[in-house]
């Protein structure tokens, strides 16, 4: 493996009830607050309400940025940004899943810098400065609670940019994983799916002697793998969701990619494509990772794969080459995505040829090639996205 620093500041709050913490972890950075929200379920199923009564226990002076996007949008954060500009925001809360959090970070950036936040996102310029945040999640998907990293879509110029800097730590995350009991079947399928996707991720590198970091990796997928159908038959279960939860933080959270880096080409693929489309992250993923996967395979790193294959999805690799045992495999994950609902073409969102050259441009729009495992030019995807209608 390669040398490393592994650094994550975040204080992770997790469990039944630990929403109790709020105040006391909010009072410690000031008492104007902006709260950072989605499309209202949390109003829905009394999070909202819970989080108010316990700032107003501080005597917090609120402000509020609702209808963050499942893409956030860029100009959204720019409103988030000219509140906190306005009226001197000391803390911002949210509220919600990885759209919010991404969304959170943004805003926290930009309210620092008389830069756009779209430069700072498109990496033309460096953030300097954040104001504090803390998270309160209400989805299993992201892992953006204990990360440094955000996806912001500006849907004007129909781009969609991961981007990162050292000041977008969350201070404070609270995990309560009944605060995820009313996320409906689908959107659960998703963050399966997401969660699955960032193990993924990091599992395909070039870099040798990981065992320690291949076996975190495989026993994550394994534990999603086996508690995911039980879940999906029992939304409200609060040990599946608690399981779930938990995976999905450690899946992005630097810990399982200690000394490589992982690949992250199917995220820019899923990226272009909900940039043109704005469809379901961890839709995007189900149906582009296994094409990816089929794409990259021959003969040179078929054993990367075939490990992959026996270890998670119990492939008989007897009497087989590490080609044919890998090809099982990516067949096994594609059998499993079905199984829990998860689309297998883009046609499922009515994406056609029609704007296939279009998804390709976006891929590449950063560099010419992108991908890490195996670098990928703008033919290869084109032939991905093909595969994938």
């Amino acid at each position: 493996m390669n040398n490393f620093t592994f650094y994550n500041p975040v204080k992770l709050i997790f469990g039944r009830g630990q929403l109790e913490n709020l105040p006391e972890e909010v009072s410690q950075y000031g008492k104007k607050v902006l709260v950072v929200y989605g499309g209202g379920s949390i109003k829905r199923n009394g999070v909202y309400d819970n989080v108010m009564d316990r700032l107003a226990a501080i005597d917090a002076e609120v402000h509020e940025l609702p209808g963050v996007e499942p893409n956030p949008r860029v100009s959204t954060v720019r409103k988030g940004i000219d509140i906190c500009k306005r009226e001197g925001i000391a803390f911002l809360l949210a509220v919600g899943g990885g759209s919010t959090i991404d969304a959170t970070k943004a805003i926290a950036a930009g309210a620092k810098t008389d830069a756009d936040i779209w430069d700072i996102v498109t990496k033309k310029v460096q953030a300097t400065d954040a104001l504090p945040f803390g998270t309160v999640l209400t989805i299993s998907a992201t892992g953006s609670e204990m990360n440094r990293g955000s996806v912001i879509t500006n849907w004007e110029t129909h781009e969609k940019h991961g981007w990162g800097c050292p000041y977008t730590y969350p201070k404070f995350s609270i995990l309560d994983p009944a605060h995820t009991f009313s996320v409906p079947h689908e959107q659960t399928v998703y963050g399966i799916v997401d969660i699955m996707s960032h193990v993924l991720e990091h599992y395909f590198h070039q870099t040798g002697n990981t065992p320690v970091q291949d076996r975190f990796c495989e026993s994550i997928l394994l534990t999603v793998k086996e508690t995911a159908p039980k879940l999906l038959e029992d939304l409200e279960n609060y040990e599946y969701r608690e399981t779930i939860m938990l995976s999905g933080t450690l899946a992005l959270n630097d810990m399982l990619n200690m000394g490589f880096r992982g690949d992250w080409a199917t995220h820019n693929l899923e990226h272009a494509a909900s940039a043109v489309h704005d469809i379901p992250h961890g839709g995007g993923l189900a149906i582009l990772f296994p094409n990816w996967m089929k794409h990259v395979l021959d003969e040179a790193n078929a054993s990367r794969f075939k490990q992959l294959a026996v270890r998670v999805f119990a492939v008989d690799p007897n009497g087989k080459s590490d080609y044919e045992a890998a090809l099982e495999g990516i067949e096994k994950l594609r059998e499993f995505w079905n199984s829990i609902g998860a689309p297998e073409k883009l046609g499922y969102y009515g994406i056609d040829e029609s704007t296939l050259e279009e998804m390709a441009d976006k891929t590449v729009i950063a560099r010419p090639e992108f991908g890490n495992f195996k670098k990928l030019t703008r033919d290869d995807s084109v032939e991905i996205l093909q595969a994938s209608l």
